[in-house]
């Protein structure tokens, strides 16, 4: 199943009420790739799913769906995991023609959360914050106000200039976990 077809499921009717539409999912995935430990799909699709059982009653089209998600899972890993690490995120895009990064940054949090304490160690670095602050910088609160205090006046230029480093930071959480998560030479 194409992403196309994907991003179709996923907001459709036969889709779980609450499951992740394609832009979410894919900063989940990707979040659940940077992650300090591994996360096993038994923990993280559910949340996928948004803590309901897909109805079978399309299950071909259901284990299409589940299918392609793991295989989006797996071509981020590839990409992450090149030389040099690469990233292509699946933002939305405005009619006016900028890039909404931000339902992929609360996608890329869900994942952060699920190892929230694991996170510590890397955001009290100065790099760690550097490299998540693209990320952050696409936070708000139930009322709209920047999670980082970036006055409303300034939000617009900082959020397009924080979308288009994504793909240059993301890396780093992944190439920093991988390298400390390696095994020592005995």
């Amino acid at each position: 199943m194409p992403l196309e077809e994907l991003d179709a499921y996923l907001a459709s009717d036969d889709a779980p009420e609450d499951c992740m539409l394609l832009s979410d999912l894919d900063g989940f995935l990707t979040g659940i790739l940077c992650a300090p430990v591994l996360i096993p799909p038994s923990e993280w699709l559910p949340v996928v799913w948004g803590g309901n059982e897909p109805d079978v009653g399309n299950k071909d089209r259901h284990f299409l769906a589940i299918q392609a998600v793991f295989d989006r899972y797996n071509d981020i890993a590839a990409a992450l995991d090149s030389e040099p690490p690469a990233l292509e995120p699946v933002f939305w895009q405005a009619r006016e023609g900028h890039v909404i990064a931000m339902d992929w940054c609360e996608g890329f949090m869900q994942a952060v959360q699920l190892r929230a304490g694991e996170w510590d160690e890397l955001l009290q670095t100065e790099e760690g914050r550097k490299w998540m602050f693209p990320v952050l910088a696409h936070l708000f609160d139930e009322n709209g106000n920047s999670l980082i205090g970036v006055d409303q006046t300034e939000l617009d230029a900082l959020l397009d200039k924080a979308a288009r480093q994504i793909p240059m930071t993301v890396p780093n959480l992944f190439t920093y976990w991988k390298a400390r998560n390696r095994p020592k030479d005995a």
